[in-house]
């Protein structure tokens, strides 16, 4: 493939494209691929989860404007593009029973309706490769399931010109990938690899509730990508209502991290090219072609 190689990352919210698949997107910016982050919601029913910030006024009144600001620092510190697609956060409902979500959430979304966005931003961007979340969405917060089925969706629809006809021209991407950065086998080696060097680990009640989650994912690709780790914790860091800098998040030294597990891990859903897994890289079947 002569021409210029180009990956979109399908995300729920603001900070989600930091803590999922950051490293291998500046990675792929340092090569020359053009990167493109698809944000989903504008983060507005997050919660303030950095303990420092907590009950701040003006950030509590202003959180839709914050976690843009935030979002526009996070895009600079991994090179990528940024687009909005304009929902509205569904929040994280919590209690039991589970009280119902906010009217006109990005959620409560048709999903038909809700794919033409992002069909529409496919056509226009063109991206070979696709990433985006499991069908449990990561975790089941609601947008991230809803993220999953605008994307599979617009993956099968946005080469079809009788499909969406008013987004454009069609375009079909070649693959699509699960973001499976939080799985046990790298939990287990981090944790491990601590607790050998008498360190202590933040990964036990990780590893605990793993026992009773049922299957593992498939993971199929293995992206080499330490030498970014420092990128993607700036990225993470510049979320700063959602991240505490001194949490637990970056516990784990950089050091240990490139010599214990030096990649990021994704699942191949859908590919309209031949690949052999496992692979190192989201573009394989493709660069060549």
């Amino acid at each position: 493939m002569t021409e210029q190689l180009r990956l979109m990352a399908v995300h729920a919210h603001p900070d989600d494209e930091s803590s999922k698949g950051a490293a291998t997107m500046a990675k792929y910016v340092s090569e020359g691929v053009d990167v493109l982050v698809a944000t989903c919601t504008g983060g507005e029913r997050g919660s303030i989860l950095n303990p420092k910030l907590q009950g701040d006024a003006y950030i509590e009144e202003h959180i839709h404007e914050v976690r843009a600001k935030e979002m526009a620092e996070a895009r600079d510190i991994l090179g990528v593009k940024q687009e909005w697609l304009g929902f509205v956060d569904s929040g994280l409902p919590e209690g039991d029973p589970l009280p119902p979500l906010p009217e006109g959430c990005f959620a409560l979304q048709d999903v038909e309706e809700a794919t033409g966005a992002l069909v529409k931003l496919i056509r226009e961007f063109k991206p070979h490769v696709i990433t985006t979340y499991d069908e449990n969405g990561g975790y089941p917060h609601p947008d991230h399931i809803m993220t999953h089925k605008i994307s599979m969706l617009a993956f099968e629809t946005a080469g079809d010109p009788a499909r969406y006809p008013e987004a454009g021209e069609p375009w079909q991407p070649l693959k699509l990938y699960y973001n499976q950065g939080f799985n046990r086998q790298r939990t287990l080696a981090l944790h491990e690899a601590l607790l050998a060097r008498g360190m202590e680990s933040p990964y036990g009640e990780w590893l605990e509730r793993w026992l009773t989650a049922g299957r593992e994912r498939t993971l199929t690709t293995f992206v080499p990508c330490g030498d970014f780790f420092e990128i993607r914790d700036k990225a993470l860091i510049a979320h700063a209502t959602q991240i505490d800098p001194d949490g637990g998040w970056f516990r784990v030294p950089l050091d240990l991290q490139r010599e214990v597990w030096p990649t990021e891990e994704y699942e191949l859903a859908k590919s309209r090219v031949g690949t052999s897994l496992p692979e190192d890289d989201l573009f394989a079947g493709i660069r060549n072609n």
